[in-house]
């Protein structure tokens, strides 16, 4: 008895299991392909329910024979007929279940009849039109015969085709291509209800927030790397809020439209090879992590909505990657305002979201420590002119690009933070400091090497202090007369700096946020001067950096020292660069600066409040998503159209332009026009420089402004001709030709570089007092 209900359950399961399969095909978001297969299982179907009918019927039958053989049985034992009557009435109330569920399946039977005789018809007319599929001659889809083309030969290519309902046929690949992808135009026999506009969803606003601990939770565990930036938010904490405040109070209650924002760092995930994690505890560079730290409790404090990742798999789980290969769409709208990666995260999304990648790259910022500049980012120009890269070509806005330090305004100055000293601390900081102590900038013994000429030296007037890492069996290899601490943590490090003099770099690692955090503990910074530059000419560490550093027309990366930014931001007499080849003016350094007295410092844009003053800008007005078109070139201009009258004037001591007064409604821009000052720079001198001349700093988005003809003809500049080309240094005039040039692509809009045949023409505009990235008003 047991094993016949058994044997019955278990079938019933498994065909209830098995009619399950014949509809689980269609449901919810699936392809408009399956209707093959569900037309060839109708038979099936049909068959499936009638066994499953006479099963039960049958099993009704044998369950009602043993209950009847056991009935008869146990009336002749007597006193123990109360036992079967117990057994007898489980099994009828089985039995009466049984016949119900008979009845129902017959039921159903007839039902699921109806249904697939209905579907075998609609599938009959289904497969008419789709033998009738022909690729469609449409002017505005050109590409939309070759696209066919591909798929019918490496549909099978990629698992996401499947995915979205190819299965070989015509029409599934002019389907996909009209309804995935955007090559072909819809067709007119697919039933495809428009969509009623729904009212958009009411913008949330961002409201600063007080507490950290969520930020904490988001940022997760399991590598070092993570948990060293998770302490560096921790210690830092009480100086966020403090800024945020301060910064609340700056706006006045300025409503901030809250973003919802994807944080991916993929120079932290195992495809990328994580190479900082195993070092975060054995001297390797932090400066990545330092300022990741940084961009994450800035943007949480702002009161964004983050989501952080530092796996491959959670990037395609959040931006919602199809399975496969990442030849197709994401399968649904991206989620997320902006994204925040590295150039291993940006390579990574562009594997993974097929053409969506070039329809959602303007929402990308890259956190890019060099800088990548025009010339570098446009693929076909730089390709074109040999600016060989191995991170370039991306075809992004400069803009887009964000950077540790200032380095050029074609990128956006991202940066990180110092920690800042209360009065009482700085006061302590001067009362405590050792004049003769020095602190060697190097956590690596190589770093060491070949500086013994110049430590023997700084050994007569100083005690050397170091902080390289070493295992306990195996010293690091520093001269006798260097106290090395070892590795430190940052806490401790600080301290170290509090009481030095003088902390001194031996040429690497460069640009790296150490010297700002000395200076800003009372530290001198005494620096090497390149001579010659380095370069990617001559040194291995810059092949391949995707930016001349405005060094020639001929985009050669150079540097003049091993932190640029502290010798022409800061300078004296916190800032000392030296040739440390002529042993004469290092030790004549080192001297002067025992004799000087220096306070603490440490720029305002590199404060807490500097950088949430600097990130709140560049999320509320920075958009890449629209573009502002070009005038005409000549080429295409019709003899009926006119250029507009250009909106500058001359200033009155008739030196530069300036936004004219009259000329109406000033452009919805960023940085506003107001700012704009136009100059023509020397032969020798890049935009850059030109405008740090005047006080000012070059500011690329206005360059359309500049690039028109009558602009010449305002500042007194003759041209025999005017061609629009492809060219970084335009607009220019070639004075001695007098031909002047416009600029046909707008990517190649660039502070960066100069010729001795061109004089530049260069957008300025005015800045914050300690905020180079911002202007007066941009706030």
């Amino acid at each position: 008895r047991i094993f016949v209900l058994g044997i019955g359950f278990f079938t019933l399961c498994f065909l209830m299991t098995s009619l399950g399969g014949q509809f689980s095909a269609k449901r919810l978001g699936d392809s408009p392909f399956t209707i093959r297969t569900e037309v060839m299982g109708a038979l099936e179907s049909r068959g499936v329910l009638r066994r499953m009918s006479d099963m039960l019927e049958m099993l009704m039958k044998r369950m009602d024979i043993l209950a009847r053989l056991e009935n008869s049985t146990d009336f002749h034992k007597g006193d123990e007929a109360r036992f079967p009557l117990d057994r007898f009435q489980p099994a009828a109330g089985l039995m009466e279940r049984i016949q119900a569920i008979a009845q129902n399946v017959s039921d159903i039977a007839i039902k699921v009849d109806q249904i697939l005789r209905n579907s075998l018809l609609n599938g009959k007319a289904m497969e008419g039109r789709r033998d009738q599929c022909e690729v469609p001659r449409d002017p505005k889809y050109p590409d939309c015969a070759g696209k066919v083309e591909w798929m019918r030969a490496r549909w099978t290519s990629d698992p996401c085709y499947a995915f979205f309902g190819v299965d070989g046929t015509e029409c599934s690949f002019l389907i996909y291509l009209s309804e995935v992808e955007w090559f072909c135009p819809p067709l007119p026999w697919r039933n495809r209800t428009a969509a009623v506009p729904s009212p958009p969803p009411l913008q949330a606003q961002a409201a600063f927030r007080r507490d950290l601990a969520r930020l904490l939770e988001l940022i997760g565990t399991g590598k070092e790397s993570l948990s060293f930036m998770k302490k560096r938010i921790r210690h830092l904490a009480q100086q966020w809020l403090r800024a945020a405040r301060r910064l609340e109070q700056k706006l006045a209650g300025r409503q901030r439209d809250q973003k919802h924002i994807l944080i991916h760092i993929g120079f932290l995930t195992e495809e990328s090879g994580d190479v900082f994690s195993p070092r975060v505890l054995k001297g390797g560079p932090l400066g990545e992590m330092v300022q990741w730290a940084d961009i994450l409790a800035a943007l949480f404090v702002l009161g964004h909505s983050l989501r952080v990742t530092v796996s491959l798999k959670e990037l395609q789980s959040h931006l919602g990657v199809p399975p496969g290969r990442g030849n197709c769409p994401l399968t649904s709208p991206l989620p997320f305002d902006l994204i925040y990666t590295d150039y291993h995260g940006l390579q990574q999304m562009k594997q993974h979201m097929g053409l969506s990648f070039k329809k959602y790259r303007c929402r990308v910022r890259v956190i890019d420590t060099f800088g990548t500049e025009p010339a570098y980012n446009h693929e076909e120009y730089a390709t074109l002119r040999g600016y060989r890269t191995n991170w370039g070509y991306w075809n992004l806005q400069p803009a887009q690009f964000m950077t540790m330090f200032p380095h050029t305004p074609d990128n956006s100055f991202m940066g990180f933070v110092s920690e800042e000293l209360n009065q009482t601390e700085r006061q302590l900081i001067k009362a405590n400091k050792v004049s003769s102590m020095a602190v060697v900038y190097g956590k690596e013994a190589s770093i060491w090497k070949g500086k013994e000429k110049f430590l023997a030296i700084l050994n007569k007037y100083m005690e050397i202090h170091g902080t390289v890492y070493y295992e306990t069996q195996r010293p690091p290899e520093v001269p006798a007369f260097v106290k090395n601490h070892g590795l430190l943590p940052q806490h401790e490090f600080q301290q170290l700096l509090r009481k030095a003099k003088l902390f001194i770099g031996f040429g690497f690692p460069y640009e790296g946020p150490a010297p700002l955090e000395a200076i800003a503990n009372g530290c001198v910074f005494l620096q090497a001067r390149f001579n010659p530059p380095h370069s990617s000419l001559n040194h291995e560490f810059f092949r391949g950096k995707p930016t001349s550093r405005e060094a020639t027309g001929t985009a050669v990366f150079q540097v003049s020292s091993q932190h640029p930014y502290a010798e022409d931001f800061i300078g004296k007499p916190h800032v000392w660069t030296v040739d440390y080849n002529n042993s004469e003016e290092f030790e004549a350094a080192i001297k002067t600066i025992m004799r000087t007295q220096v306070d603490p410092y440490l720029p305002y844009e590199y404060t807490c409040e500097g950088m949430l003053e600097r990130i709140h800008a560049y999320i509320q007005h920075q958009d890449f998503c629209t573009t502002s078109s070009l005038p005409p070139s000549p080429k295409t201009k019709s003899p009926a159209m006119q250029s507009p009258p250009s909106p500058l004037a001359l200033s009155p001591n008739a030196t530069h332009l300036v936004w004219s007064p009259s000329a109406g409604r000033a452009p919805q821009a960023w940085p506003p026009v107001a700012s704009l000052q136009a100059w023509v720079s020397e032969p020798q001198h890049t935009c850059t420089e030109t405008c740090r001349r005047h006080g000012l700093v070059c500011e690329p988005t206005f360059f359309r402004f500049l690039n028109k003809e009558e602009v010449f003809l305002q500042l007194s500049i003759a041209c025999d001709s005017t061609e629009y080309e492809m060219n970084h240094l335009y607009p220019a005039v070639a004075e001695n030709v007098r031909e002047c040039y416009l600029q046909k692509e707008p990517l190649l809009f660039s502070c960066a570089g100069h010729n001795t045949k061109y004089r530049r023409l260069c957008p300025c505009r005015d800045f914050r007092q300690g905020q180079v990235a911002l202007c007066r008003d941009c706030l």
